[in-house]
C-alpha cells in the first residue's frame, strides 16, 4: 500500500499553475492512449474519450438517452429529406467559430463529405462512398447531400452516439497532403474546449475552455461550462481509481459494482447515480449478452440456441454477472425509459403467449414476468434494501426474461440428436463431447468478461464442458468468426433517442452477411453472422420511413423486428449495461443523478460538454 501511495503521489499533480478549485477530474474510460501525440480521429482510434468527442469536436447532432432528444449542435436543426429520401439539406447554426478564428460553415461540412468519399482509409469513407453522389452547398449555412438511392437513415452517420462523422476544418486539412498520417496536433476545436497539454507517456490528457465559449454551439445551447479546466486521466489499476477519488483527486469515475461500494463507504463526499441502492446507472442504451456464431454447428440450429436459453437460471446467473443489480432484458434493447414505452411494454402480452415446438404435439412458453420479483427477493436475501413498490421493482430489474427450463432444455436437445452420458455430460449428435469455449476480453470489470463467468458456470451446471477464455484478441476474434461463443453485444446499441432502432437492424442485413475469415463491418450484432428475409423486408422498409414523422410506422416495424429476433434467438441478450458511477462533491455539485437527469451521467460520452455549463463548485 505505501509503495501504491507513493507511486500515485507521484502521478497526481496537475501541470504547474493550474489551480484545482478550478479543474474537473475525470477518469478516462479507455485507460491510457497508445497515440498520446496524435488528435486525428478521422484517421482511427485515437482515444477520444480523452476529451476529443467531449469537449474538443462538436457533431452535427447528437443523442441524448437521458433525455430521449436529439440536440442540434453545429447544425441548427434535423436534417430535411426531399420525400423520396434521395436528398438530404443540413442547416448550420450560424455565429459559430473554430477555436483559431475561422468561422465554422457550410465549406466545412462539403470539404469532409467529399474527402471521405474519395479517400479510403478514412473511418467514414464506406458509407460515404457507398450513398453519395454529390455534395455541395446552396450558401453559407445550407448543405446539400445527393444520395445514389433512397436513404431515410443517412443523417445518422453525423448523430454523435459514441462516434459519429465529425466535421473537419477545411482550412487546417486542405493544406495537409496526407489526411491519415496528420496527427491534427494541436487540434482545432468546434467545442467549448481547447488543448492546453497532455502526458507523452499517455496518462492524461488537460483541455481549457474558450475564452469565446459563447461562440459555440454548447455556449449557445447552455452557456459557459463551469470548470476553466478539464483533466481526463488513466488509472492501472481500480485500487488506484478508488483512492484518488477518497483522496479528492478524482471527481468523476466509472468503477466496479465492488469498488464503487468501496469508494462509497470510504468517503462522505462521493455519491453515485442513485443515491440509493443499488446505486449504479440502469438507463445507458447498450444491451449485454451472449453471441452465438450462427455459421458454425451447432449454433445455427435455433432449437439448439434456445436450449442453451432454457438452460440459464437468470436470477443465479445475475448474482455472478452484477451482484444483482441490473435490469434483465428478454429481447434484444436496454430497457431504457423510451424503449419500455414503445417496446417493452406492447410486446409483454405477446412474450407470454409465445411458444417453443417441443416436437410430439407438445408446447411450451418460455417467458417469465416472475423474474424481476426473483431478483428481488435474491436481492432481499442478500441484505439489501429492496424497495417493496412492484414498479420499481420492474424498473430496477427489467420486466421479464425466459424461465428456467433445464427439462426443457434437454428435451429440444434429444429432439435435435444430443445426448446425454453416463457422467451426465451432454454429448454432440455425432457422440462427442460437447465444449463451450466462451470467449470475451481481457477487463474483468468489463460486462463481456462478467457475462462469460456467468454463462459459462449455468451452462457446465446443465452438463455442457463450458469455459471461459478471455483473451486479448477478443474483438479481431469475433470480427473474423474465429469463434463459435463470445460475449460481445448480441445486438448493436441503438440510439437511444427516438424510436428508430435501425441500427440494431441494419447489422442482419443479408447483404453485410460476411464468411468466416473476413471482418463483419459491425461487430456487435453483425459479428453473429445471422441473417433472416423477413427482417431484410423490414430493414428495407425501415429505410423508405422518416423516423421522426412516421413514428407509429417506425414503431411497428420496430415490434415485427423484435418478434423475429426472440423466435430466432441468433443470441441472447441477458441485461442492460450498468455503470458503476461516483462522483465526488468535494469541489464540484449537481452532477446529473436518477434524481434530476438532466443529460446523460457519463464523462466519457460526447454529451459531457453539455453537463459542464450546469455543473456548481461546491461551497466550502
Amino acid at each position: 500500500m505505501l509503495v501504491a501511495l507513493f507511486a500515485f503521489a507521484a502521478f497526481a499533480q496537475l501541470p504547474a499553475g493550474i489551480s484545482r478549485g478550478d479543474t474537473l477530474i475525470a477518469d478516462q474510460l479507455t485507460g491510457r492512449v497508445g497515440t498520446p501525440s496524435n488528435f486525428n480521429l478521422w484517421s482511427g482510434w485515437r482515444w477520444q474519450d480523452r476529451g476529443l468527442q467531449q469537449l474538443a469536436i462538436e457533431p452535427l447532432w447528437t443523442v441524448d438517452y437521458a433525455t430521449g432528444e436529439i440536440i442540434p449542435g453545429l447544425a441548427s436543426e434535423m436534417p430535411i429529406y426531399n420525400p423520396d429520401f434521395t436528398q438530404m439539406t443540413i442547416k448550420l447554426r450560424e455565429g459559430i467559430y473554430w477555436s483559431d478564428g475561422v468561422p465554422i460553415t457550410a465549406d466545412d461540412v462539403v470539404f469532409t463529405i467529399d474527402l471521405h468519399v474519395r479517400t479510403p482509409g478514412l473511418l467514414y469513407h464506406g458509407p460515404m462512398a457507398e450513398f453519395v453522389n454529390k455534395v455541395y452547398k446552396t450558401d453559407d449555412h445550407t448543405v446539400v447531400v445527393e444520395l445514389k438511392g433512397p436513404n431515410s437513415r443517412f443523417h445518422t452517420h453525423f448523430l454523435d452516439r459514441w462516434g459519429c462523422l465529425r466535421i473537419m476544418p477545411k482550412h487546417i486539412f486542405e493544406k495537409v497532403e496526407d489526411p491519415l498520417a496528420f496527427e491534427f496536433n494541436p487540434p482545432v476545436s468546434s467545442g467549448p474546449y481547447v488543448l492546453y497539454d497532455y502526458d507523452p507517456a499517455g496518462f492524461w490528457t488537460l483541455w481549457e475552455r474558450r475564452e469565446d465559449w459563447e461562440r459555440t454551439p454548447t455556449g449557445m445551447l447552455y452557456g459557459e461550462p463551469k470548470p476553466k479546466y478539464v483533466f481526463f486521466r488513466a488509472f492501472e489499476t481500480e485500487e488506484s481509481k478508488i483512492l484518488a477519488q477518497v483522496r479528492h483527486e478524482l471527481d468523476m469515475a466509472q468503477h466496479t459494482p465492488e469498488g464503487l461500494r468501496a469508494v462509497l463507504e470510504k468517503s462522505d463526499t462521493v455519491r453515485a447515480w442513485r443515491k440509493e441502492w443499488p446505486w449504479v446507472v440502469n438507463i445507458d442504451p447498450c444491451i449485454t449478452g451472449v453471441m452465438f456464431n450462427n455459421m458454425v454447428k451447432p449454433y445455427d440450429n435455433r432449437e439448439v440456441r434456445w436450449a442453451l436459453v432454457l438452460a440459464i437460471n437468470i436470477v443465479d446467473y445475475m448474482a455472478i454477472a452484477f451482484d444483482l443489480m441490473a435490469p434483465v432484458s428478454p429481447i434484444h434493447l436496454p430497457p431504457v425509459p423510451a424503449y419500455r414505452e414503445a417496446f417493452f411494454e406492447p410486446l409483454e402480452g405477446w412474450l407470454k403467449e409465445f411458444e417453443l415446438d417441443l416436437g410430439n404435439g407438445e408446447k411450451f412458453k418460455p417467458y417469465d414476468p416472475e423474474v424481476p420479483f426473483k431478483i428481488a427477493q435474491a436481492a432481499k436475501e442478500r441484505g439489501f434494501p429492496v424497495p417493496e413498490d412492484p414498479e420499481v421493482i420492474k424498473e430496477l430489474f427489467g420486466i421479464g426474461w425466459w424461465k428456467y427450463a433445464p427439462d426443457v432444455a434437454e428435451k429440444l436437445l434429444k429432439k435435435n440428436g444430443f445426448s446425454r452420458g453416463e457422467d451426465g455430460k451432454w454429448r454432440l449428435p455425432d457422440g462427442s463431447l460437447w465444449k463451450i469455449q466462451v470467449f470475451s476480453a481481457t477487463n474483468p470489470a468489463h460486462h463481456n468478461f462478467r457475462n462469460a463467468v456467468a454463462v459459462a458456470e449455468q451452462w457446465k451446471k446443465f452438463g455442457i464442458e463450458a469455459s471461459m477464455s478471455p483473451t486479448e484478441a477478443f474483438d479481431s476474434l469475433v470480427l473474423n468468426g474465429e469463434f463459435e461463443v463470445s460475449t460481445q453485444w448480441p445486438a448493436a446499441e441503438p440510439w437511444g433517442a427516438g424510436v428508430d432502432l435501425s441500427r440494431t437492424l441494419e447489422p442482419w442485413h443479408s447483404r453485410l452477411l460476411t464468411p468466416i475469415g473476413q471482418p463483419v463491418t459491425l461487430g456487435p450484432g453483425g459479428g453473429a453472422r445471422w441473417s433472416n428475409p423477413e427482417l431484410d423486408k423490414i430493414i428495407e422498409e425501415m429505410g423508405m420511413t422518416d423516423p421522426f414523422a412516421d413514428v407509429e410506422t417506425t414503431i411497428a416495424l420496430g415490434i415485427e423486428a423484435l418478434k423475429i429476433l426472440v423466435r430466432e434467438m441468433p443470441t441472447i441478450p441477458t441485461y442492460g449495461y450498468c455503470g458503476a458511477v461516483a462522483w465526488d462533491e468535494y469541489y464540484w455539485t449537481n452532477y446529473p443523478g436518477a434524481e434530476n437527469p438532466y443529460t446523460q451521467p457519463y464523462q466519457h460520452w460526447p454529451n459531457f460538454k453539455y453537463m459542464l455549463p450546469f455543473l456548481e463548485k461546491a461551497k466550502k
